[in-house]
Protein backbone atom coordinates (compact mmCIF):
# COMPACT_ATOMS: atom_id res chain seq x y z
CA UNK A 1 0.00 0.00 0.00
CA UNK A 2 1.38 3.47 -0.92
CA UNK A 3 1.71 6.73 0.80
CA UNK A 4 -1.50 9.04 1.13
CA UNK A 5 -1.04 12.45 -0.28
CA UNK A 6 -1.12 13.56 3.79
CA UNK A 7 2.07 11.35 4.60
CA UNK A 8 3.79 12.82 1.26
CA UNK A 9 2.85 16.03 2.23
CA UNK A 10 4.29 15.30 5.77
CA UNK A 11 7.67 14.08 4.28
CA UNK A 12 7.80 17.23 2.22
CA UNK A 13 7.39 19.62 5.09
CA UNK A 14 10.15 17.48 7.05
CA UNK A 15 12.68 18.27 4.24
CA UNK A 16 11.54 21.81 4.29
CA UNK A 17 12.49 22.23 8.24
CA UNK A 18 15.46 20.35 7.82
CA UNK A 19 16.50 22.72 5.39
CA UNK A 20 15.89 25.84 7.20
CA UNK A 21 18.04 25.14 9.63
CA UNK A 22 21.04 23.72 6.91
CA UNK A 23 24.09 25.74 5.95
CA UNK A 24 25.08 23.14 3.64
CA UNK A 25 23.67 20.33 1.83
CA UNK A 26 25.34 17.35 -0.31
CA UNK A 27 24.07 14.81 -2.53
CA UNK A 28 25.21 11.50 -2.58
CA UNK A 29 24.50 8.61 -4.72
CA UNK A 30 24.29 5.49 -1.69
CA UNK A 31 23.55 2.79 -3.87
CA UNK A 32 25.11 -0.54 -2.46
CA UNK A 33 25.50 0.59 0.96
CA UNK A 34 24.00 -1.59 3.85
CA UNK A 35 21.67 -0.58 6.83
CA UNK A 36 24.48 -1.27 8.75
CA UNK A 37 26.60 1.01 6.38
CA UNK A 38 24.23 4.21 6.14
CA UNK A 39 23.92 3.65 10.46
CA UNK A 40 27.65 4.21 10.61
CA UNK A 41 27.21 7.46 8.20
CA UNK A 42 24.59 8.84 9.97
CA UNK A 43 26.55 8.11 13.20
CA UNK A 44 29.75 9.39 11.85
CA UNK A 45 27.76 12.78 10.79
CA UNK A 46 26.10 13.15 14.31
CA UNK A 47 29.30 13.73 15.70
CA UNK A 48 29.74 16.79 13.98
CA UNK A 49 26.36 17.95 14.48
CA UNK A 50 25.22 17.26 11.08
CA UNK A 51 22.61 14.52 9.83
CA UNK A 52 21.73 12.06 6.78
CA UNK A 53 18.45 11.60 4.96
CA UNK A 54 17.31 9.16 2.54
CA UNK A 55 14.12 9.94 0.93
CA UNK A 56 13.04 10.22 -2.88
CA UNK A 57 14.46 12.66 -5.69
CA UNK A 58 10.75 13.41 -6.25
CA UNK A 59 10.04 14.58 -2.21
CA UNK A 60 13.36 16.57 -2.71
CA UNK A 61 12.16 17.94 -5.61
CA UNK A 62 9.05 19.34 -4.03
CA UNK A 63 10.74 20.62 -1.03
CA UNK A 64 13.41 23.12 -2.92
CA UNK A 65 10.93 24.27 -5.86
CA UNK A 66 10.98 27.84 -5.32
CA UNK A 67 13.01 28.02 -2.48
CA UNK A 68 15.93 30.35 -4.26
CA UNK A 69 19.05 28.71 -1.18
CA UNK A 70 18.37 24.83 -2.86
CA UNK A 71 16.72 25.20 -5.72
CA UNK A 72 19.96 24.66 -7.80
CA UNK A 73 19.89 20.89 -5.69
CA UNK A 74 17.73 19.64 -8.54
CA UNK A 75 20.73 19.05 -10.91
CA UNK A 76 22.05 16.47 -8.40
CA UNK A 77 18.58 14.39 -8.04
CA UNK A 78 18.74 11.37 -9.95
CA UNK A 79 19.29 7.96 -9.05
CA UNK A 80 19.42 6.90 -5.57
CA UNK A 81 20.66 9.59 -3.72
CA UNK A 82 21.48 10.77 0.41
CA UNK A 83 20.89 14.12 1.82
CA UNK A 84 23.85 15.26 3.93
CA UNK A 85 22.42 18.66 5.97
CA UNK A 86 25.08 20.68 7.66
CA UNK A 87 24.12 22.87 10.50
CA UNK A 88 27.77 24.91 11.59
CA UNK A 89 30.66 23.08 10.87
CA UNK A 90 30.98 22.45 7.50
CA UNK A 91 34.58 20.82 7.69
CA UNK A 92 33.99 18.40 9.65
CA UNK A 93 31.02 16.85 8.04
CA UNK A 94 32.68 16.72 4.57
CA UNK A 95 35.39 15.61 6.34
CA UNK A 96 33.48 12.57 8.17
CA UNK A 97 31.96 12.00 4.87
CA UNK A 98 35.22 11.54 3.48
CA UNK A 99 35.91 8.97 5.64
CA UNK A 100 33.44 6.59 5.42
CA UNK A 101 33.44 6.95 1.68
CA UNK A 102 37.23 6.30 1.67
CA UNK A 103 35.98 3.20 4.19
CA UNK A 104 33.54 1.98 2.52
CA UNK A 105 34.07 2.65 -1.06
CA UNK A 106 30.66 2.68 -2.16
CA UNK A 107 29.50 6.01 -2.01
CA UNK A 108 29.94 8.77 -4.52
CA UNK A 109 29.33 12.33 -3.91
CA UNK A 110 27.34 14.49 -6.77
CA UNK A 111 27.87 17.52 -5.39
CA UNK A 112 26.80 20.45 -2.72
CA UNK A 113 24.34 23.51 -2.23
CA UNK A 114 25.08 26.31 -0.87
CA UNK A 115 23.74 30.00 -0.07
CA UNK A 116 21.79 29.05 -3.49
CA UNK A 117 24.73 27.96 -5.16
CA UNK A 118 25.55 24.15 -6.73
CA UNK A 119 28.92 22.94 -5.43
CA UNK A 120 31.03 20.83 -7.76
CA UNK A 121 33.27 17.77 -6.29
CA UNK A 122 36.34 20.07 -5.87
CA UNK A 123 34.61 23.27 -4.30
CA UNK A 124 33.04 20.42 -1.79
CA UNK A 125 36.50 19.28 -1.03
CA UNK A 126 37.96 22.96 -1.13
CA UNK A 127 35.76 23.49 1.84
CA UNK A 128 37.60 20.91 4.10
CA UNK A 129 40.90 22.86 3.41
CA UNK A 130 39.36 26.46 5.64
CA UNK A 131 39.97 26.67 8.93
CA UNK A 132 37.22 25.68 11.84
CA UNK A 133 35.17 28.07 13.47
CA UNK A 134 37.11 26.95 17.02
CA UNK A 135 40.88 27.72 14.88
CA UNK A 136 39.23 30.99 13.43
CA UNK A 137 38.19 32.31 16.88
CA UNK A 138 41.96 31.11 18.26
CA UNK A 139 44.02 33.33 15.81
CA UNK A 140 41.63 36.21 16.94
CA UNK A 141 41.61 35.81 20.18
CA UNK A 142 45.48 35.71 19.80
CA UNK A 143 45.33 39.23 17.44
CA UNK A 144 43.19 40.71 20.09
CA UNK A 145 45.42 39.49 23.27
CA UNK A 146 48.97 41.03 21.35
CA UNK A 147 47.51 44.53 21.23
CA UNK A 148 47.53 45.08 24.99
CA UNK A 149 51.02 43.57 25.34
CA UNK A 150 52.46 45.59 22.70
CA UNK A 151 50.72 48.55 24.44
CA UNK A 152 51.99 47.96 27.59
CA UNK A 153 55.42 47.69 26.51
CA UNK A 154 55.65 50.68 24.52
CA UNK A 155 53.70 52.65 27.43
CA UNK A 156 56.43 51.20 29.57
CA UNK A 157 59.38 51.80 27.43
CA UNK A 158 58.67 55.74 27.27
CA UNK A 159 58.87 56.68 31.07
CA UNK A 160 62.67 54.38 31.01
CA UNK A 161 63.46 56.22 28.21
CA UNK A 162 62.48 59.78 29.64
CA UNK A 163 64.14 58.26 32.89
CA UNK A 164 67.35 57.72 31.57
CA UNK A 165 67.19 61.15 29.98
CA UNK A 166 66.16 63.12 32.95
CA UNK A 167 69.26 61.27 34.76
CA UNK A 168 71.42 62.41 31.93
CA UNK A 169 70.80 65.90 32.30
CA UNK A 170 73.17 66.44 35.07
CA UNK A 171 75.75 63.98 34.45
CA UNK A 172 76.29 66.20 31.17
CA UNK A 173 75.87 69.21 32.76
CA UNK A 174 78.90 68.09 35.31
CA UNK A 175 80.57 67.33 32.26
CA UNK A 176 80.21 70.28 30.65
CA UNK A 177 80.84 72.79 33.78
CA UNK A 178 84.32 70.41 34.13
CA UNK A 179 85.25 70.70 30.30
CA UNK A 180 84.76 74.59 30.54
CA UNK A 181 86.86 74.72 33.79
CA UNK A 182 89.51 72.73 32.50
CA UNK A 183 89.58 74.87 29.13
CA UNK A 184 89.79 78.13 32.08
CA UNK A 185 92.26 76.42 33.62
CA UNK A 186 94.30 75.82 30.52
CA UNK A 187 94.02 78.86 29.37
CA UNK A 188 95.13 80.59 32.63
CA UNK A 189 98.20 78.20 32.72
CA UNK A 190 99.35 79.53 29.25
Amino acid sequence: MGRTVTEKQEIVADLKQILSEAQLALVIDYKGLSVAQITDLRNRLRETGSSCKITKNTFMRKAVEGNETWEAMQEFLSGSSAFIFAQDDFGAAIKAYQAFQKDSKKTELRGGVMEGRALSIDEVKAITELPTKEELMAKIAGVINSIPTKLAVGTKAVPTKLAVGIKEVPASLVRVVKAVSEKEDSADAA
